[in-house]
């Protein structure tokens, strides 16, 4: 999403391919629709994420995110992995890069979660208690899976990589079978309760009951950075491909039997997104090669520009609608229209005034979510014509 810019060991920017911006588009707009419902309580549930155990449409956005995090290292790190032996004055520059790169997006990413804590004291005149600022979330994931799948690009191997990759899911398979497959019992709970404390954690409900649990836990970001390197590989094979249907096809092929042996995996290991299972991860990896076959076959066979440019757009722009759709949505939870205890939320007068008034509760909410991502290609469109790109 962030890591398209070459480093600085390559003198010039190689091409690159439209449908990774479209890709990253879908997948930023996928973000926004299913973050920004008018209200949690009236959504579709293709909408939702599952859950705990099993798969939605929605479940697939973050790891499409990952996915083409990879696909941006096949330009950026990808000539520099395949040159010969870097000198150490060069591995040095590269590794301050990606270091800076992993830091700029953690830090970003623990800035919204910040701004959770400070806009309710600003606005709500609740206490500041940074004892519960969340410390994980999206980009800290995005930031470590980046950071360690680059190193694995510049130091290792093809044959290595994958081998790294086998070696993270069936590991990681392994400790999961140490304890129960919930919340509260699992290792990956565990682990991140031990080492960044309760009240840093995502407060999660299930099943009526609430429990400290990170669904972008430290664990979890173990076979995440296959998710990353699945976009890596799919991107680096088509870049050495003849540009004609048959690559689009075989691309769809590896997608299918990697969306085949998730699904046969899952009888084993169940498919959990906030777990991040090694059967997850291999299931959405295939959701996502076939999505970047379908994206290929139209921007660079069939060269239909016009109907991919508007989600290219917003993939121009991916961190700054990401970060923004985030602190805007919480600006309008944490204001008020009208005073008094029971004075809405801007969010909800918006949603029970312009929407659920006339189009009725479900289908309102969705009707917001579309404003919502709307708006922020408008907003995008205007960074898009003055030539703003905001980049990591």
């Amino acid at each position: 999403m962030t890591v398209d810019r070459p480093l600085p060991a390559e003198p010039t920017k190689p091409p690159r391919f439209r449908c990774l911006d479209l890709l990253r588009g879908l997948a930023i707009a996928a973000m926004i629709l299913v973050n920004n419902p008018g209200s949690w309580a009236q959504v579709y549930p293709p909408l939702l994420h599952a859950e705990w155990h099993g798969f939605t449409p929605t479940d697939l956005v973050f790891p499409l995110f990952l996915f083409v995090v990879g696909g941006a290292m096949a330009f950026s790190l990808g000539r520099v992995a395949e040159k010969a032996p870097l000198d150490r004055p060069q591995q040095q520059q590269i590794h301050r890069k990606l270091l800076q790169r992993v830091l700029i997006l953690f830090g970003l990413g623990l800035a919204l979660n910040a701004s959770t804590l400070l806009m309710r004291t600003w606005f709500e005149g609740a206490p500041l208690l940074w004892e519960k600022w969340r410390i994980l979330g999206v980009l800290q994931r995005i930031a470590l899976a980046y950071g360690a799948s680059a190193l694995l690009v510049l130091h290792c191997s093809r044959r290595a990589q994958a081998i790294a990759v086998a070696g993270l899911w069936l590991g990681y398979w392994a400790l999961l079978s140490t304890t129960p497959l919930t919340p509260d019992g699992s290792i990956v709970g565990w682990v991140d309760r031990t080492l960044l404390g309760a009240s840093h954690l995502y407060q999660l409900t299930l099943n009526q009951q609430t429990v400290a649990f990170d669904p972008e836990g430290l664990l979890s970001t173990l076979p995440a950075i296959g998710s990353t390197l699945a976009g890596y590989w799919a991107v680096q094979w088509l870049k050495t491909q003849p540009i004609k249907a048959l690559t689009a096809w075989r691309l769809t092929g590896a997608g299918v039997g990697a969306i085949a042996l998730g699904r046969l995996w899952d009888l084993a290991l169940p498919l959990n997104k906030q777990l991040w299972t090694s059967s997850y991860a291999l299931y959405a990896a295939g959701w996502s090669i076939v999505l970047l076959a379908g994206c290929y076959a139209l921007t660079e066979i069939r060269r239909a520009h016009g109907i991919s440019r508007p989600f290219e757009i917003f993939g121009m722009n991916a961190i700054t609608a990401f970060v923004g759709s985030g602190l805007v949505g919480r600006l309008l939870n944490r204001t008020h229209i009208g005073s008094g205890p029971d004075a809405p939320s801007t969010y909800q007068w918006l949603y029970q005034t312009l929407f659920a008034s006339w189009a009725g509760p479900m289908s309102g909410s969705l009707l917001f979510a579309i404003a919502m991502v709307l708006l922020w290609w408008l907003a995008m469109y205007g960074f898009y014509r003055r030539g703003w790109f905001l980049k990591v």
